[in-house]
């Protein structure tokens, strides 16, 4: 259903292993969430994406729940009136109207339009020619221009639909006549031209239809010798469905046989006088078998005519309607009469000449009625009320109660405009749901694929914590290892240079016995290589964190050099000293250890007299140059590391080289590359 306003139209990495593995971690944990993040907020945004999945259950379990409840749209069967088909064109673009005088002013509070249905082949039932965009005005006598109350547009998307198109208006209007004036017509199916088609205009004033039977012009008439499409179907208040209430019980027709020439006479005690001002007749019930085992007219009068009084005996009885039924198009499901008011207290129904079944015996004929409504200030007052019929002989299974029930075949009977708007609402709200449908599967299926891509990363997570477990075992494993090898290390070219040191100062000391100052010299020297010896057992675990070890690069080579090589002339040149205090300070100690382990092996293996060192460091690599005149390496031990040099060069990470040059002795190179990342600051 449709209202309108009156207004409008109305940092640092961790270096080393274990900081790339917690970094890797890291990275996969942040890859989910944001692989989860892009899947959750990617999809576009429109009025379903604000709602969340509970709201959107809820509002298809709502919607459901109200389907339940409102009227099933049916559609009638058999020959009949269809309503009101304009000339056609070529283009949707033209002007066709529609203008119904009500003959007195009247107070217009909504406008429904039935459209005309097409069974198409593929799609099922569509509507025909109903129009696309239009609007209505109401006008009264003085006013010839009229209010445009109404404005359906192309793109509010009213198409398709079987359903009526019900529109409210935010407060009545008054008015003596109202137009429907289309400038965008619709394609109709049989031959894709366009032109504007319609079964029923209803104005309701309350519950009242002040369209009905009213006189209608047209732009322009153009089936006027065909007999189902005429302008005044379009106010006759025949709909092309079958009234089918969601509640109520279902109720079987009333059906008598009368002979030729005889009537059957129905009277209403309604107990009370009303105001009777409008009848509805409701037709006997078809069988639902496809086909159907009678026609659609089967069972309903020619003539039925309506009679108001005061008194049982009808003295002083008023012809209040007549209904001429003559033809299969002046026939439908609910047939319906208004006419003055009328106050009186008995209704009395006279039907005559009904449609004969062509298997029965030819002087006896059916009469029958689903429901017979009498209607006064728009409340049916004949629901209960006490009948009486003559002249007939009822059909066996066929109660006269079920005339004033209340109920079809169906089920209730319900208010015209109130079965008119559930059949709008029904058609918003199966426009709606698989909408909503098709949303909650797009939200499964995104929390399926969510779940499936979370269950590998789950599945992934859990395997590189495995792997993660089981690397760091083996980097512990490894780790230990270097710290067993840099224990060895240590303890051997420290401690080891030292006792060589002290060896030495004790050969010194033992030939130095008949000169008191030399001895005293010796053994001061002694003193304090074993004191610095004491100090590197306590910090032979971590030699870096013993601060008081060392003084400086070139100063402790210069010292140790002394200590160990005491017989050999040394030659020490040190530059760059400021890109040395720049590298760690285990570099620095592995490189002096290093140099230690040499002059040791110098001293006790190459006999050599001269001994010359070269340190250069600059911003790229660090070189430690150190040779000797000694005899150098023999036979297959010919450029051969020696093992406890390629040991702490490894520790290092640096390339060693030894040579021996032609005119003799042996020079050990040491490259260091300070700037790989494993030895960065």
């Amino acid at each position: 259903m449709y209202s309108y306003d009156a207004e409008c139209l109305f940092p640092d990495h961790n270096s080393g292993m274990e900081g790339t593995l917690r970094t890797i971690i890291s990275l996969i944990l942040c890859t989910g969430m944001l692989a989860f993040t892009v899947t959750e907020h990617a999809t576009p945004t429109d009025g379903w994406r604000r709602l969340s999945l509970s709201a959107l259950e809820q509002r298809l379990a709502d919607v459901n729940g109200t389907l339940l409840e409102l009227p099933s749209l049916s559609l009638r069967g058999g020959a009949g009136a269809i309503g009101f088909r304009s000339v056609s064109y070529d283009e949707p673009d033209n002007r066709v109207w529609i203008e119904i005088q009500f003959g007195s002013t009247e107070l217009i509070d909504q406008i429904v339009l039935v459209p005309t249905i097409w069974r198409d082949a593929k799609n099922g039932f569509v509507a025909d020619g109903f129009p696309r965009q239009f609007d209505i005005l109401i006008g009264t006598d003085e006013d010839a221009v009229g209010t445009v109350v109404a404005r359906i547009k192309a793109d509010d998307a009213i198409l398709p639909r079987v359903a009526p198109l019900v529109i409210d208006l935010p407060k009545p209007v008054a008015g003596s006549w109202i137009r429907v004036d289309t400038n965008v017509l619709s394609r109709r199916v049989w031959d894709g031209r366009f032109d504007l088609q319609l079964a029923e205009i209803i104005v309701f004033s309350g519950e009242e239809n002040v369209a009905l039977h009213r006189n209608v012009s047209v732009s322009e008439d153009a089936y006027t010798t065909v007999k189902s499409l005429q302008k005044d179907y379009l106010v006759d208040g025949f709909l092309p469905y079958l009234m089918d209430a969601s509640e109520g019980t279902q109720s079987i027709a009333y059906l008598c046989s009368v002979e030729s020439g005889q009537e059957c006479e129905i009277t209403f005690d309604l107990k009370t006088t009303f105001p009777i001002d409008r009848i509805h007749l409701h037709g006997p019930d078809i069988s639902d078998t496809v086909p159907q085992s009678q026609p659609a007219e089967y069972g309903v009068p020619r003539n039925v005519k309506a009679y108001g009084s005061d008194s049982r005996d009808f003295e002083d009885a008023k012809l209040l309607c007549e209904f001429s039924l003559a033809t299969v198009y002046d026939i439908a499901p609910i047939m319906v009469q208004r006419f003055p008011p009328f106050d009186c207290r008995y209704v009395r129904l006279v039907a005559s000449d009904s449609a004969r079944n062509a298997s029965e015996q030819e002087d006896i004929s059916y009469i029958g009625f689903a429901e017979i409504e009498l209607f006064a200030n728009g409340t049916n007052v004949a629901e209960g009320a006490e009948l009486e019929v003559s002249g007939i002989r009822q059909t066996s299974g066929r109660k006269l109660s079920a005339v004033t029930d209340g109920s079809n075949f169906y089920g209730s009977i319900l208010p015209t405009r109130a079965w008119l708007e559930g059949l709008a609402k029904r058609h918003d709200l199966e426009t709606l749901r698989p909408q909503i449908t098709n949303e909650l599967q797009q939200r499964y299926a995104q929390q399926t694929a969510n779940l499936r891509r979370m269950t590998w990363l789950a599945v992934f997570l859990v395997v590189a914590i495995g792997f993660t477990v089981l690397l760091t075992q083996m980097i512990q494993m490894r780790q230990l290892a270097e710290i067993k090898e840099r224990f060895a290390a240590d303890l051997h070219d420290e401690l080891g240079a030292n006792l060589h040191t002290i060896g030495l100062l004790s050969d010194l000391a033992d030939d130095a016995k008949e000169s008191p100052n030399d001895l005293s010299t010796f053994l001061q020297r002694i003193r304090s290589v074993t004191e610095r010896t004491g100090v590197a057992m306590r910090h032979c675990t971590d030699m870096q964190d013993a601060s008081e070890l060392y003084a400086g690069f070139r100063t402790d080579m210069q010292r140790t050099a002394e200590r160990i090589a005491v017989h050999i002339d040394h030659d020490l040149v040190v530059s760059g000293e400021t890109h040395l205090n720049r590298l760690k300070p285990r570099i620095r100690f592995d490189l002096f250890l290093f140099y230690k382990e040499c002059l040791v092996n110098i001293c006790r293996h190459s006999g050599a007299t001269q001994l010359a060192t070269r340190l250069v460091a600059d911003a790229s690599e660090v070189k430690l140059s150190i040779s000797d005149n000694g005899r150098g390496l023999s036979g297959s031990s010919v450029n051969a590391v020696p093992p406890s040099l390629h040991r702490r060069a490894k520790l290092l990470g640096a390339d060693i080289k030894v040579d021996c040059p032609p005119t003799g002795g042996t020079c050990v190179q040491l490259t260091l590359r300070p700037n790989r990342w494993r030895f960065r600051r």
